[in-house]
């Protein structure tokens, strides 16, 4: 209640556009986009309407051969998930890729904000909390470090995990070190971003297959990875498992400061209800 009164100052403040900005950003993105245009054109050597998932499905599967994936209601899909797998065995996949990134952002940001604006030329919105109200007034984004790692190893109480944060060194590189056996200073960018997604991925539940699909990795290479991870880890692996213990035992999870989740689900019949409880 007492935010009510600051968001509905905000709603009626608005937020500052810069107009001018938008506009140089416009012409770049559509520059962009008509580079990417061409490029795909060129590929396919027919011209086509990119943004036609008919038309683009016709020169994947017909005039380039590909190998169809999904199919749907109106042919074989096109979609994101699709064309990042096509994107292994031909390059116009990942270029229609990039240039639906680049459509997207400009119609929904850059061309309709300042359609957005009221007469005061401000937006007025319920959901921007952020106001930027003087020339010169900056937007501030905060970001806790790794605070979901740093809760875990707390209530894990794992040595190595909390060893890793008082170290005061790259705790991603520090996971991985442990993780894939190699001394620190040859933890590489691509063992980093790994471990990373380990560390993250342990945290909220995930499993082999997950971690396969985030990682474009073989599911026996990401189970792999997360037993490595509860191998260097053991606390972490124990505390998961007490908590579910603890939770069928109960009824309910705890959270550090006593809140409860009932999670009646722990005693369900149904193997699929049960594991997602």
């Amino acid at each position: 209640y007492p935010l009510v009164g600051v968001l509905a100052c905000m709603e009626r403040t608005g937020a500052a556009i810069d107009k001018a900005t938008l506009d140089r950003i416009a012409l770049a993105t559509q520059e962009e986009l008509d580079t990417l245009q061409e490029q795909i054109i060129e590929l396919a050597g027919e011209d086509f309407n990119i943004d036609s998932p008919k038309q683009l499905s016709h020169i994947l599967f017909e005039v380039l051969g590909l190998t169809p994936i999904k199919k749907n209601q109106r042919g074989y899909s096109t979609n994101a998930t699709v064309l990042k797998e096509l994107s292994k065995v031909h390059e116009l996949p990942e270029l229609v890729l990039h240039y639906r990134e680049y459509a997207k952002v400009k119609s929904t940001y850059i061309d309709a904000l300042p359609r957005m604006r009221a007469k005061d030329g401000r937006i007025h919105t319920s959901f921007n909390e952020m106001v930027p109200l003087e020339e010169g007034e900056v937007f501030l984004s905060a970001d806790y470090s790794q605070i979901e790692l740093r809760l875990l190893a707390h209530l894990s109480g794992d040595e190595h995990l909390i060893d890793a944060f008082l170290s005061g060194e790259d705790f991603h590189a520090k996971t991985a070190s442990r993780v894939f056996d190699v001394p620190l200073e040859e933890v590489t960018p691509l063992l980093r971003s790994r471990a990373k997604a380990v560390n993250f991925g342990i945290v909220y539940g995930q499993q082999a297959y997950g971690l396969s699909q985030s990682l474009d990795i073989p599911f026996g290479d990401a189970k792999d990875m997360i037993d490595r991870y509860f191998a260097a880890y053991s606390g972490v692996r124990a505390y998961l498992d007490r908590v579910v213990e603890e939770a069928k035992t109960n009824g309910y999870a705890e959270t550090l400061f006593g809140r409860r989740r009932y999670i009646p689900e722990l005693k369900a019949r149904n193997v699929a209800q049960r594991g997602f409880g």
